[in-house]
């Protein structure tokens, strides 16, 4: 059941405030501070967030479980926009290949990467798929992520891919985070129909498709927009397909060559593109004039070597930038959110206010729960983490470490570093 809890004397509350992506340097920088504040959280929703005296004064507090923050800071709970959480196997041995030249899509070519998964994932049950997601998921928690997407996309068949989707639809009801699911069929082209994408896209699209939908099993779909993966045209089809069935846009843009996927991003009004360590200035300056969020992910730019995407440039140019981890086995096998705000701060040069903002409200604009989660605004659902320091900035300043104390999800203690009573699955 939803908690009824107060938070007060906080060092700082960083709010975020708002119910929409924040676009932009000017709304970006604003994380919406307030000093010795409090938070107020009654039947699992924010009720009042203020200074402490203020928000306090003349209010009966029996009934309320009160934590006192006093030197601590308190944000949002971040929004982890973009993972590949349930999967089978792991590719360490992809780590070494890359340390001796090979790169992401030649190791792709000999049968590694997400085909090595594929076959790992196809072989794996669903208790064994269940059971690794709740480890990941704890450890997301223990970071401060209260809400995480998830895809599908190492089954590229239907029944794997529906047992993907099943597994987090289990995940969600049984784990404090909440999971947004994510249908990406057309991930790569599996081996039974290689050199025929086309075929695969017209298999998705016809048959693996229409049975997600019909199954509720996704509220989006993704395509991997890339040369040698599925063209421009081919994921055009495959995303226009989707939103007749009812699914929400994102994709994988412009992560190895500048192909154009930004441009369909926002040629098709997406709700994100996600990676655009290639996009064009077309591709920025259309996602900026769409609102297409703009999901970034450092993580795995700094695991493949990789220039990393030009976040500050996008920014500037009026984007909405979100931060993700792109948690997986091969590319970014990590969920550190300290790691991936570190990254955004010293190499795509955002600053530590942009990247709060990209990791809480705008992380919500891109998986569309910036109504309900993201900020720390009244009516939406009590989810904060609070700091062991007494300001956010320690977040990219203590590189790679998580400096989370606590984490609140609808007004329930769900993670405490302090060895304090604690609700997980």
């Amino acid at each position: 059941m939803p908690g009824d809890l107060i938070v007060k004397n906080a060092a700082q509350v960083v709010t975020c405030s708002g119910f929409g992506p924040r676009c932009g340097a000017q709304q970006m920088n604003d994380p919406g501070i307030i000093e010795d504040g409090a938070v107020v959280i009654r039947n699992g929703l924010i009720e009042a967030v203020g200074p402490t005296g203020r928000v306090l004064s003349g209010m009966d507090t029996s009934g309320f479980r009160v934590i006192d923050a006093a030197g601590k800071a308190v944000l949002p709970g971040f929004v982890d926009s973009h993972t590949h959480l349930v999967f089978g196997g792991y590719r360490a041995e992809e780590f070494s290949w890359r340390l001796a030249g090979q790169s992401y899509m030649e190791i792709l070519r000999r049968g590694g990467g997400i085909l090595s998964t594929v076959r790992a994932t196809r072989k794996a049950g669903p208790a064994e798929l269940a059971e690794a997601g709740r480890r990941r998921l704890d450890s997301m928690l223990s970071f401060g992520v209260t809400t995480v997407e998830g895809k599908s996309g190492y089954g590229l068949d239907l029944e794997t891919e529906i047992k993907q989707l099943e597994v987090m639809a289990e995940l969600n009801r049984r784990h404090p985070l909440d999971v947004v699911p994510t249908f990406l069929g057309a991930h790569a082209v599996p081996p039974e129909y290689k050199g025929r994408a086309d075929d695969y896209v017209d298999f998705v699209i016809r048959e693996v498709m229409p049975e997600v939908a019909a199954r509720g099993l996704a509220e989006f779909c993704d395509v991997f927009c890339e040369q040698n993966v599925f063209s421009v045209d081919q994921s055009r089809r495959l995303l226009e397909a989707a939103r007749q069935m009812g699914f929400r846009l994102t994709l994988h843009a412009d992560e190895i060559v500048s192909l154009g996927g930004a441009e369909l991003a926002a040629e098709l009004e997406a709700v994100s593109a996600d990676h655009l360590l290639q996009a064009s200035d077309a591709g920025i300056a259309a996602l900026a004039r769409k609102k297409v969020v703009a999901t970034l992910l450092p993580g795995t730019a700094f695991s493949l070597k990789e220039p990393y995407a030009r976040g500050r440039e996008m920014i500037d140019a009026g984007c909405a930038v979100a931060l993700a981890t792109d948690l997986n086995p091969g590319s970014c096998f990590s969920e550190s959110v300290p790691l991936v705000m570190a990254l955004a701060c010293l190499y795509m040069k955002l600053t530590p206010e942009e990247a709060v903002c990209a990791m809480t409200i705008n992380g919500a604009a891109a998986v569309d729960r910036a109504e309900t989660v993201g900020s720390l605004d009244p009516g939406k659902y009590g989810d904060l983490v609070i700091l062991e320091f007494p300001s956010y900035r320690f977040i990219p300043y203590h590189v790679g470490v998580s400096c989370v104390e606590k984490v609140i999800k609808k007004g329930d203690l769900v993670f405490d570093k302090t060895g304090m009573e604690a609700k997980t699955c």
